[in-house]
C-alpha cells in the first residue's frame, strides 16, 4: 500500500513537471528550426523588453506602496463590511484582465474619467495606460500577499512597543515594517513578474501599437498575428527566462529565507 501511495505521488508530480518540460522544449526546438532574428527586429525587441521592465516596475511599486496600509488595516482591524470590502479587493485576482481593461476604457469615457485623463493622462492607447492596467491587475495579488505577511507577525511585538511608549505610527515603521521586510520583497517580485506577463487589460486599454505600447506579451500577440513565428518565440523565451529567474530566486535566496 505504501509503495502504491509513493508511486501515485511521484507519478503525478513527474507527469505534471514533464508536461511543462515538454512545452518549453517544443518551443525551443521550434525556435531552433526558425531562422534567427533579423537585424531590423533587434531594435523592436529591445524596445518591448525595456518598456515591459519599466512599466511593470512602476506599476508594482505603486501596487505594493498602496497595498501596505490596506493590507495592514485588514490584517489588524475588524469593522463593518470588512468581509465585503475584502472580497471586493480580491476581484482583480479572479476577474478576467480583459474585463478589467474594458472597465477602465469605459471609465475614461465618463465625465470624471475624461477629467482625469485630461489632467493626469492621457491613458487610453498610451504608455500610462499600460502602467494603470498593470497596476489594477496586480494590486489585488499584492494586498493578499502582504495581508498574509502582516498576519504572520505576532501582535505581541506591537503591544510591547506600545507599552514602551511608541505611538502607532512609530510601531508600524519601527517594528512592523522591518519584520515584514522579507514579505515585502517577495510580494514585490511576485507582483512584478505578474505585471510583466500582463496582456488582457493592457491591450484593451493601451492597444497594441508597435514601438509605442508594445510590451513583451503584446509583442507575442503581434508576432503571431503577422505570422512572424520567430519573433513571437523570441519574446516567449525572454518571458519564460524572466519568470523562471524570479521564481527560482524567491525559492533559493538566502536573504529571503534567512532566519
Amino acid at each position: 500500500m505504501n509503495r502504491a501511495f509513493h508511486i501515485i505521488m511521484w507519478g503525478t508530480a513527474c507527469l505534471l513537471i514533464g508536461g511543462f518540460v515538454v512545452l518549453i522544449a517544443s518551443m525551443l526546438l521550434e525556435l531552433g528550426q526558425e531562422s534567427f532574428v533579423r537585424p531590423p527586429h533587434l531594435r523592436e525587441i529591445s524596445f518591448a523588453v525595456k518598456l515591459s521592465l519599466i512599466t511593470s516596475t512602476i506599476a508594482s511599486f505603486f501596487a505594493v506602496l498602496i497595498s501596505v496600509p490596506v493590507a495592514y488595516l485588514f490584517s489588524r482591524h475588524t469593522f463593518f463590511g470588512k468581509n465585503f470590502f475584502d472580497t471586493l479587493l480580491d476581484l482583480p485576482i479572479v476577474l478576467s484582465p480583459i474585463a478589467l481593461g474594458a472597465m477602465l476604457l469605459i471609465f475614461f469615457n465618463t465625465p470624471l474619467g475624461r477629467q482625469i485623463d485630461q489632467r493626469l493622462g492621457p491613458f487610453v492607447f498610451e504608455v500610462k495606460g499600460i502602467i494603470l492596467a498593470q497596476f489594477l491587475v496586480v494590486v489585488g495579488l499584492s494586498i493578499r500577499l502582504l495581508k498574509a505577511t502582516f498576519e504572520g507577525i505576532d501582535v505581541e511585538y506591537e503591544n510591547l512597543a506600545r507599552i514602551l511608549g511608541y505611538d502607532k505610527m512609530r510601531v508600524f515603521f519601527k517594528v512592523v515594517l522591518p519584520m515584514a521586510g522579507k514579505g515585502l520583497i517577495a510580494a514585490f517580485l511576485l507582483v512584478w513578474a505578474r505585471a510583466i506577463g500582463e496582456f488582457g487589460a493592457t491591450i484593451t486599454l493601451a492597444g497594441a501599437t508597435t514601438m509605442k505600447t508594445e510590451t513583451i506579451p503584446v509583442a507575442i500577440y503581434l508576432g503571431f498575428e503577422s505570422a512572424d513565428i520567430t519573433h513571437a518565440l523570441v519574446y516567449i523565451t525572454i518571458l519564460i527566462f524572466i519568470s523562471l529567474a524570479i521564481l527560482y530566486f524567491l525559492r533559493t535566496s538566502k536573504v529571503l529565507h534567512r532566519e
